[in-house]
């Protein structure tokens, strides 16, 4: 009869926690690009995108935007998902 210690049974979830963290930072890594090359890559304001502003205020509402960047992650979401 074999016993699991304690650390046998904690590798799986600390594995999980790893990949976890280093999807993490590979994604804010790539945001942050995005953002150092936003204006290069000539990302900004699309059509849909509302904006409104006064003395000393502005309201943005990025629909356009936040309809892309769903389209997008949800095709690589999607190919990833296919690969396993």
């Amino acid at each position: 009869m074999s016993t699991a210690t304690s650390n046998q049974l904690a590798m799986p979830q600390n594995d999980l926690i790893g990949r976890l963290f280093v999807g993490a930072g590979v994604a804010l890594v790539i945001v942050g690009l995005l953002f150092m090359w936003g204006r290069t890559l000539r990302l900004g304001p699309l059509p849909g995108d509302f904006t409104w502003s006064g003395k000393g205020w502005q309201v943005s509402i990025p629909i356009a935007t936040c309809i892309l960047i769903s389209v997008i992650l949800t095709v690589v979401l999607n190919l990833i998902a296919r690969r396993r």
